[in-house]
């Protein structure tokens, strides 16, 4: 039983916090912070608790259509309020750093309303509301206070875990939103890194996957130069990890220091996540993004002989201002050109407060539409052919789960939530590490057998698909 429910003041013996997350990966690790700083300060963390005294809606402020569900979700939860099923509603997060004051006019009745990068002192703030009658708004421009390692509560998969490694971003990309509410590119300490990571491996984390929003940025604010080439040597030599998957990577920093570290230390996945968004050049200068498709196709070449079995994934926007017929068709010829593993795509979005949003010669929806469909259509089949190249070779597969007989689990090739998976005959238990020899792959998804294991034919998996949502190349 909770504090506030045995008539004590849940201010001064701690309390009941329910934490809804939205959003990205990012956004799943500030949650766990937070639930952490709260545990240690004496509150009941649970997320799926029906009555609370605080509920926390970590909100995700990227597109319109997540703004949309960030808002809903603060209106449900004043509902709960309402009928006294939560005590205190905070909003945190990106939407509340984004919007400000504004959000509290789209979205009224919330206790507290507090940016981002406060997570080392969420128990303050949530103390705050519980003793104050003043509605709170804390927006101030993020100064990134990272939590102490040991107080973080992991909620997921205890073999996998993200890991942040810096906060921000300094390019000028003129459709994204992410710089305005997140702020400058701000590193966490490589020794804090070190200590966060030795810290997930005594729990029993075997993958750990480094987030960021430009991860080949890491160091410099700290140390006046790139260092991600020398946070993966140090975290090679943490025992008990034995996967470490970067992302995400900014096309010109993806560098020879950088591919070589992958190339040679062991426990670095060989998978890239390098957001392009576009191959035609004059797509990319009106983005402000670098290169074009000609010096990406090199850079391929690059970590592929460096790396044979390396996974490379990136995500396209189709639409974007002034995208004429000859620049998505050059962006079609370089995927089939790229042969590229996985890819996923975004209809543009007019995001206000961005450059692109008040471009000359916007894309119509249909046209949008019918350009994201064709792209995806044409990288199924690449994807496909990707696969297919895998059967009769053996690759290390992390399980997740046992259903229907089969073992599902992820490859080297699969980041967690947005790729795809591996099928498995064979005997192994969740959190395993097995080999697993490829006998059939789909548009998604790879086949096989526990190396050692007896291979029947199988069955369709439909029965394990139908449950999910369709899944990005």
């Amino acid at each position: 039983m909770s504090s506030s429910q045995d008539g004590q003041n849940p201010s001064q013996s701690g309390g009941s916090v329910k934490i809804v997350t939205l959003g990205c990966a990012k956004n799943e690790v500030d949650s766990e912070e937070i639930a952490g700083v709260l545990q240690s300060a004496g509150f009941e963390v649970d997320g799926s608790a029906r009555k609370s005294d605080v509920t926390v809606i970590n909100t995700c402020g990227f597109l319109e259509a997540s703004k949309a569900e960030s808002i809903q979700a603060i209106k449900d939860a004043v509902k709960q309020k309402h009928a006294g099923k939560t005590g205190r509603v905070i909003v945190a997060g990106c939407l509340a750093q984004r919007l400000g004051a504004e959000l509290m006019k789209l979205a009224p009745g919330a206790d507290a309303y507090v940016g981002v990068g406060q997570m080392g002192r969420f128990d303050e703030i949530v103390r705050e509301t519980l003793t104050s009658r003043e509605q709170v708004l804390d927006v101030a421009p993020p100064h990134h206070r990272w939590a102490d390692v040991p107080t973080r509560a992991r909620a997921g998969r205890p073999w996998s875990a993200y890991l942040k490694v810096s906060e921000g971003c300094d390019h000028k990309c003129t459709f994204c939103t992410i710089p305005s509410f997140r702020g400058k590119h701000d590193s966490k300490p490589i020794e804090r890194v070190v200590a966060e990571a030795r810290h997930l491996a005594m729990q029993g984390t075997r993958e750990i996957n480094l987030i960021a929003q430009d991860v080949t940025q890491y160091g410099y604010d700290l140390y006046k130069e790139f260092t991600l080439p020398k946070l993966l040597r140090e975290l090679n030599g943490v025992d008990g990890i034995d996967w470490i998957r970067i992302l995400y990577f900014y096309p010109n920093r993806l560098t020879d220091e950088v591919i070589e570290a992958m190339a040679t230390l062991p426990k670095v996945a060989h998978y890239i996540d390098i957001p392009l968004q576009h191959a035609h050049p004059d797509t990319l200068r009106r983005m402000k993004r670098p290169w074009d498709g000609e010096r990406y196709l090199k850079l391929f070449e690059k970590v592929r002989a460096a790396m044979p079995d390396v996974a490379i994934r990136t995500t396209f926007i189709v639409g974007f201002p002034g995208e004429t017929d000859e620049e998505f068709e050059y962006l079609i010829n370089f995927i089939e050109e790229a042969k590229l593993d996985k890819v996923g795509a975004f209809v543009f979005s007019k995001e206000p407060g961005t450059p692109a949003h008040d471009m000359e010669d916007q894309v119509s929806f249909k046209i949008k539409r019918q350009r994201y469909d064709r792209l995806m259509a044409r990288q199924q089949k690449i994807s496909r052919r990707v696969n297919e190249s895998w059967i009769g070779k053996s690759l290390p597969v992390l399980i997740e789960d046992v259903r229907d007989g089969w073992l599902i689990g992820r490859s080297h090739r699969d980041a967690p939530e947005i790729d795809g998976m591996v099928f498995a005959k064979g005997e192994a238990s969740p959190g395993d590490l097995v080999n697993v020899e490829v006998t059939e792959a789909e548009n998604y998804d790879l086949f096989g057998a526990v190396e050692g294991s007896v291979v029947k034919p199988r069955k369709r998996m439909v029965s394990l698909r139908m449950a999910e949502p369709a899944r990005p190349l």
